[in-house]
């Protein structure tokens, strides 16, 4: 038994039949050729395709024949349609080869390999095509999705939805043992553990190599432990059948207490040596052990340095074996050892990670595999069994039996408008919690599709009423402790399968990879979802790479950010931002808003559960939103200012033509936009002001405008922006205020030539009122006043 009281990880999780000798052959071949596949794709990317900036292109070569063994034994064998996978991210050529092999992959992608329009370095859903389930690249977060995707298949599953004709998936993470580094792994661990999540595997590819060294010893103990306190299934596969084989001769037992006690950077190192290196370290180790000698000597170099390499994660038989031992469907981590480089030159060195072979170690290895010059591309070449037979075999994998990867879900339907009761005083937040308790008590379409989650902010960014209507999700029936016990509490929060909150821990990287996989639940299982997730504004910063991550996946979904900037005044920096508007702008797949009142609150958000729905033109929505109440408006919101609202701004008091100057404000510093501008008034009366909705929906379509402009393609319409600003004078002068930083806003001078005094916040915030914070920073209506006089 080992220390931690379970069953010692290394033994031999033990051999139960023998596995199809043939379909063994067959898979081996198949593995063989995905590794020179590897090997050559990106040979030909770095030596033999023209070079004409003279960067290096690169590929993970070792990192490729680390995983080749598992990836073939899951593809050729395991998966079925209905499973998921997300692949480690340097074995992208090893899945491009795959793909090739079962003809889904063409050859003039492989030729282009990390190059334009070619197969991508990193496997991506949205560049290279459909048979990527997830994409991936930042390490551990393709890992941690697998866990909320499996969480969003239970969440489907016990409603009653998904494809009839489809089983539950496995949803599969191949992990590089070096990714477990990455903190987001363990704080996904924790949450999907508070949901009891169902058929997840990870498979640890656990080479013991990293990009700078060696790993620790007795690390698969850590790991085996991390996972056991979740709840897991931990299977270590580490002796592949060669191995087992010698440990059942005289001295065998021998030979697996030195493996086992073997350091991670020996092991490695020998494993670059060769076989006269593995005997004289052996016998150096057990000088009097005369029947480990005796059998180490059976082995020829050539034979003793195979047997030594055949770990437990470069064995067929062993992975089948290993697969089919999973005993149910708790999540289950598979720690498969390997050896960085198996089966190429550069095996074993440490330096193996960004390493290429030269020319002249591919054409050996070429020549090992039998392969024609010439026929380095040819699906088949240099193996035993004929393409005929290979054609055959591949045609009957299970997992290409339904080739449909990206699934389609019907369209929510989305009511003309949204609408909530208006207070004389309120906040964006506040508006934003009532207009989705107002669909949660309307009990339509919409409302049974909406998802919530929140990393432990639900009350405070205003979800508890919806809760209070819709419940939280639980896979079994929990009753409300203080309820039964009549204890009031304004929270009335009913746990079960039915419920659409799914409560989190505090990890801002768990709600971002929540919200990825809720978002591509139509193309994953064939079920729409309207994921909305609430945090802390300042705190995107905290989840950014999980969002950035989430975004690149083209999942949809809606973020609500709040409370945000220096408004929430008493709070001091820490809990209030500044960059985020910029965020919103510059991040990609990513559409942000900063309304001013709740009546934008609800047309934005009435647009949004559109637009996430747009398959071609959509993308995930941000809206900024803030806890300070200011006096809402009395105006019915026609078409026409709806439809402003959306495209990112309108004239609250148009400017007449040729005014000099304009007042510019976003989210909620209105009110002191509004009071300077009617002390500004009273001296210029043709003065503009203008409210923004979303400077990022703005500035893109003035830019896709500019850039059509360059090229000659455009229509010769005026984006929305230079439509706002074409009654000002050429030299007017405008003065932007946000909560936020300035850049955001400042830009629009560009758009017509106007000067801009930007007003925002540049540095870390202070704790105050919002008087003396507001003055503090500049965007109080004194200081917005004077900018805009001092300008004309």
């Amino acid at each position: 038994m080992a220390p931690d009281g379970h069953q010692d990880p290394v033994a031999d999780i033990g051999y139960l039949g023998e596995a199809d000798a043939a379909e063994i052959d067959t898979l081996e071949a198949i593995e063989r050729k995905v590794r020179w596949l590897s090997a050559w794709t990106i040979h030909n990317a770095n030596h033999l395709r023209e070079s004409r900036d003279g960067l290096k292109v690169g590929g993970h070569l070792a990192s490729c024949a680390s995983v080749s063994a598992i990836m073939t034994a899951l593809y050729f064998h395991e998966l079925t349609p209905a499973d998921r996978v997300a692949v480690k991210p340097h074995a992208s050529p090893a899945f491009h080869a795959i793909q090739y092999l079962m003809g889904e992959q063409k050859l003039e992608k492989l030729k282009n390999f990390r190059a334009y329009g070619g197969a991508q370095s990193y496997p991506s859903r949205t560049k290279d095509g459909e048979m990527v389930d997830f994409s991936t690249g930042s390490v551990g977060l393709g890992a941690a999705l697998t866990n909320f995707a499996a969480l969003t298949q239970d969440y489907l599953r016990l409603k009653g939805w998904g494809r009839k004709d489809r089983d539950r998936g496995r949803m599969i993470a191949l992990v590089g043992d070096a990714e477990l580094d990455e903190g987001n792994v363990y704080e996904a661990l924790m949450d999907t553990w508070k949901h009891d999540v169902r058929n997840v595997w990870w498979v640890i590819d656990y080479n013991r190599q990293s990009l700078d060294g060696v790993v620790n010893e007795n690390l698969f103990r850590i790991i085996g432990r991390f996972f056991r306190a979740v709840g897991w299934n931990v299977l270590t596969l580490k002796y592949g059948s060669k191995q087992m084989a010698a440990f059942a001769r005289p001295g065998g037992e021998s030979l697996k207490r030195w493996i086992n006690t073997c350091p991670n950077d020996v092991y490695s190192a020998l494993s670059f040596q060769g076989g006269p290196a593995w005997r004289k370290q052996i016998k150096a180790d057990t000088p009097d052990d005369a029947a480990l000698h005796r059998l180490i000597d059976s082995y020829d170099d050539a034979a003793l340095h195979d047997v030594m390499c055949n770990l437990g994660g470069h064995d067929i038989k062993a992975l089948l074996h290993t697969f089919k031992s999973v005993p149910n469907d708790k999540p289950t981590c598979i720690i498969a050892y390997t050896i960085k480089g198996w089966g190429l030159p550069l095996a074993g060195h440490k330096d193996n990670h960004a390493g290429l072979m030269n020319p002249q170690q591919t054409e050996t290895l070429r020549q090992s595999m039998g392969i024609a010059e010439g026929e380095e591309w040819e699906r088949f070449a240099g193996l035993d069994q004929s393409p005929e037979a290979l054609e055959r075999f591949i045609a009957d994998v299970p997992f290409l039996k339904d080739r449909a990867r990206v699934l389609e879900a019907e369209p929510v339907p989305v009511p003309e408008k949204l609408t909530f009761k208006r207070a004389e005083r309120g906040s964006t937040q506040e508006a934003f919690g009532k207009l989705l308790h107002e669909i949660a008590r309307e009990n339509g379409p919409l409302a049974e599709r909406i998802v919530t989650t929140s990393p432990d902010v639900a009350q405070s960014t205003n979800l508890g009423a919806w809760i209070n209507q819709r419940g939280l999700f639980s896979r079994e029936e929990r009753a409300d402790e203080f309820k039964e016990r009549k204890v009031p509490s304004a929270q009335k929060w009913v746990r079960s399968p039915q419920g659409q909150h799914i409560e989190l821990g505090i990890a801002e990287n768990d709600l971002f990879l929540n919200l990825a996989a809720l978002g591509l639940s139509a193309k994953l299982f064939g079920e729409r979802l309207l994921p909305i997730g609430t945090l802390y504004d300042p705190f995107i910063q905290r989840g950014l790479d999980a969002l950035n991550y989430g975004c690149y996946q083209d999942s949809r979904f809606i973020l609500v950010a709040t409370p945000s900037g220096v408004s929430l005044a008493p709070e001091g920096g820490a809990h209030q931002s500044i960059s985020t508007p910029m965020i919103g702008m510059g991040q990609p797949g990513l559409m942000s808003f900063e309304p001013s009142f709740g009546d934008e609150v609800a047309v934005i958000l009435r647009w949004a559960f559109a637009h996430i729905q747009d398959e071609e033109k959509g993308s995930a929505v941000y809206l900024r939103l803030s806890t300070r109440p200011i006096d809402q408006p009395d105006r019915e919101i026609d078409d026409d200012l709806a439809d402003q609202i959306v495209k990112g701004g309108y004239w609250v008091h148009p400017p007449r033509n040729g005014a000099r100057t304009a007042i510019v404000y976003v989210g909620a510093v209105a009110p002191q936009a509004h009071e300077a501008f009617a002390r500004l008034r009273a001296d210029f009366p043709d003065a503009g002001l203008l409210a923004i909705t979303s400077a990022d929906r703005l500035y893109n379509d003035w830019q896709r405008l500019e850039r059509a402009r360059l090229d000659g393609t455009d229509d010769g319409r005026m984006a929305h922006v230079e439509d706002l600003f074409e009654p000002l004078a050429g030299d007017a002068r405008l003065v932007s205020v946000i909560d936020g930083h300035p850049a955001a806003v400042a830009w629009m001078g560009a758009v017509r030539g106007h000067s801009v005094a930007p007003l925002g916040v540049e540095t870390f915030g202070q704790c105050g009122d919002l008087i003396d914070v507001y003055g503090h920073y500049g965007i109080d209506a004194d200081h917005i006043e004077r900018a805009a006089r001092r300008m004309l």
